[in-house]
């Protein structure tokens, strides 16, 4: 009966020898932030989510940039986001009323002002304001409906009290397109498909190829961006992670760089 027990010993340390070993259960599962922001915040954003990455290597943020206006239709049409972040608080309370964001985890995080933008070449010697309103100018605008073409018209408000009343129609007159978002006005700059174009200072930042022309302050329309995670956020603890990194020293001075202002 003992050589029986030795046996069975020695054979159940043989096989517990031959078991393969568990295998280690990782620190967490790998995690992608969907973030819905302004087409203006494309190249800070860019940076601050890289930076982000790199702190949290399980983590991918995926962005989703386009006019404010066109993400707050996709967010309630059901399109996955954790985070949303616009360029106007008109459609951050469209989302709030809609039950889509709470009101109280809403934040403006930055400000953003509105500057002239032209070829390098000036081709049609814009030199001010004024010349805005010459005949036979070309100019491109964002939608009245897209945040930044809202801005610019309230802008062309403004002007009438300095270069006469009917300025704005003037240079209204003078819009050759009326694009989705303020990404594509440069653009038009760019290719030289227009003369002039009203996009906010971060764009012009960014286009650093293009020639500008300072709004005064007067005359200048703020905007107001807040950021919010979705209600519905399958990640909300890393939403509520990549906001504070916004809203942080080291992101907000990413967003300097890039032409906003702190709020």
């Amino acid at each position: 009966m003992k050589r029986f027990l030795s046996l069975m010993l020695l054979l159940a340390i043989f096989l517990a020898g031959c078991a393969p070993a568990a295998t280690p259960t990782p620190l967490s599962e790998p995690v992608t932030l969907n973030v819905f922001a302004a087409a203006s915040l494309t190249d800070a954003f860019t940076e601050i989510g890289n930076n982000f990455q790199a702190a949290n290597p399980n983590v991918t943020v995926t962005f989703n940039f386009a006019g404010s206006q066109a993400l707050r239709t996709q967010i309630e049409e059901g399109a996955p986001a954790d985070v949303f972040a616009s360029a106007s608080g008109k459609e951050m309370d469209a989302l709030v009323t809609g039950s889509f964001v709470t009101a109280e985890s809403s934040h403006v995080f930055l400000n953003n002002k509105l500057v002239v933008i032209l070829p390098a070449n000036n081709p049609a010697g814009i030199d001010s304001i004024e010349d805005l309103a010459n005949a036979g100018i070309k100019i491109v605008l964002a939608a009245e409906e897209v945040p930044v073409g809202r801005y610019s018209r309230e802008a062309l408000d403004k002007m009438n009290n300095v270069y006469g009343s009917d300025f704005k129609d003037k240079v209204l007159a003078n819009v050759v397109s009326n694009e989705d978002n303020v990404k594509q006005v440069v653009a038009k700059i760019q290719l030289g498909e227009a003369d002039a174009g009203i996009v906010y200072t971060s764009d012009a930042v960014a286009a650093p190829d293009l020639a500008t022309i300072e709004i005064p302050t007067d005359i200048n329309v703020i905007a107001k961006y807040p950021i919010a995670p979705l209600v519905e956020s399958a990640n909300a603890d890393m939403a509520q992670a990549f906001i504070a990194y916004v809203l942080s020293d080291e992101g907000q001075a990413i967003l300097q760089k890039w032409g906003f202002a702190s709020p």
